[in-house]
């Protein structure tokens, strides 16, 4: 290389390592990204868009199996698993492809290895043939190195019996039965991918309920459809114990009340939430502090040590790629010294692409209650809505939650068909500052699903039209 110092150098090209640099170029800073495995990081090679792109095949199939209901005749349905992999892995490759694109196009120096700080300001590479290359030194050091999946001790995935999320994205058979630990969005999208494809499905959440970010109230209509979908759901249960053989795995589960019972499956997902990838990137050479498996950062991503930062599921939760991205942007643009200001957590929105679909954003009803605010909530079937019953989608609800003094939007939950692309027009109008009076005003277009937005408003003021 015949260059080594850099105004910016990221560690990690995940969806805030690359929108970070590409960023960076565009404020005229001399930008290097390094990366060990894959451009685009867990999110679009073994997580968000392959995840998505399975889902997408598994919805389509489900509408097969139903077509009498549209009045169209269909023959029988059938999948091939081989090319539905193929599918998934080769729009994770055009992806993959199109951020290499980008970060050419932005002048970004991009470098395949391992990296490791080496002190403030220095950062050691390691070839991927594991070769030492060129230290490189930048003004700026910016840690992206995402996440791994989280294990229990007793628990261990093993890559053939015991799956995490990515031998679940390739999967060489279709298991007909399937045990899931764990229903937060990665455990739920998975039982809700193979359940559609016919697997017999089982969920242990040991929380007292599925989604358990979400609010309550959602989460029990999720909880019901899921199992009104065939899929068997355990909540305030663990698993304690895996006993494989050869092709199956024994779950010994144990309920709140002490318990057990045990139940054979061809597979188990562990999708007990992630960790940091905080080992072996040179820490200990830095001030940088850690805690509970992530760096520790202020508003601005700065860490202890002056110079160097972290974004992303790396510097804590939320562990979702928007946060990552948008993380990303505040911290470069704070650095070339724009006027920014810290990310609002509040103001995240999550989305879980089950079927149905969850979405959310801001303070659950139990969450703002114990913040202290006296509440108004209003709340929207999707059984009032002509466009929810036009597509067949008649099951789900769009909940508000607003201060009752000022008015002020304080969360919004959404559970049921496309919820995750409605989600957005209540994050707009929370960082806008949105009032009740603000929504209520707005015209929403008919016949949209976006309707039930509107009435859920009009509900938690006894305006309600169309319940």
């Amino acid at each position: 290389m015949a260059n080594t110092n850099f105004d910016i150098i990221i560690i990690g090209a995940g969806p805030g390592g690359y929108v970070t640099a590409i960023r960076a170029a565009q404020l005229g800073m001399k930008t290097a990204i390094i990366e060990k495995k894959h451009l685009g990081g867990i999110c679009l090679n073994w997580g968000c868009i392959p995840t998505k792109a399975l889902l997408r095949t598994a919805e389509i199939y489900d509408f097969i199996k139903h077509a009498g209901d549209y009045g169209l005749s269909v023959g029988k349905a059938s999948f091939d698993l081989k090319k539905v992999v193929e599918r998934s892995r080769g729009i994770s490759k055009q992806l993959n492809a199109g951020v290499g694109h980008l970060l050419k196009k932005n002048n970004v120096t991009v470098i395949d290895g391992t990296a490791r700080l080496n002190g403030p300001g220095k950062v050691d590479v390691t070839a991927p043939d594991g070769k030492a290359a060129p230290s490189l030194t930048g003004n700026h050091i910016i840690i992206a190195t995402g996440s791994r999946p989280r294990t229990l001790p007793g628990l261990e995935p093993d890559g053939k019996l015991v799956w995490t999320y990515f031998e679940a994205l390739v999967p060489d058979t279709m298991p007909k039965s399937l045990l899931v630990i764990g229903s937060g969005a990665i455990g739920i999208e998975f039982a809700s991918f193979f359940n559609s494809l016919g697997s017999d499905v089982t969920v242990v959440e040991v929380m007292d309920q599925v989604l358990p970010v979400e609010d309550a109230e959602i989460a029990k209509i999720a909880h019901n459809q899921f199992e009104k979908h065939g899929m068997k759901v355990m909540t305030g249960a663990k698993v304690t114990k895996l006993d494989k053989t050869a092709n199956s795995v024994t779950c010994t589960v144990e309920d709140s009340k002490g318990k057990t019972q045990q139940i054979t499956v061809d597979r188990v997902i562990s999708a007990v939430g992630v960790v940091g990838n905080i080992e072996d990137i040179g820490l200990e050479t830095t001030k940088v502090k850690t805690d509970r498996g992530c760096i520790v950062i202020d508003g601005h991503s700065r860490t202890a040590e002056p110079g160097v930062y972290a974004i992303g599921d790396v510097a804590g939760p939320p562990m979702l790629a928007h946060k990552a991205e948008h993380e990303g942007v505040i911290c470069i643009e704070n650095i070339a010294g724009l006027d920014t200001h810290p990310m609002k957590k509040e103001h995240i929105p999550g989305c879980t692409y089950c079927y149905p679909q969850v979405a959310s954003v801001g303070l659950t009803e139990a969450n703002a209650k114990k913040a202290g605010y006296e509440v108004k909530i209003g709340r929207f079937s999707f059984i009032g809505n002509g466009k929810a019953i036009a597509l067949g989608e008649p099951d789900g609800m769009i909940k508000t939650i607003f201060n009752k003094k000022t008015g002020e939007l304080l969360g919004a939950h959404m559970v049921g068909a496309e919820v995750t692309e409605l989600i957005q027009g209540y994050v707009i109008a929370m960082g806008l500052e949105t009032t009740e009076e603000d929504l209520m005003h707005t015209v929403f277009p008919h016949p949209t699903l976006s309707e039930m937005m509107h009435e859920s408003v009009l509900d938690a003021y006894d305006r309600v039209i169309h319940m």
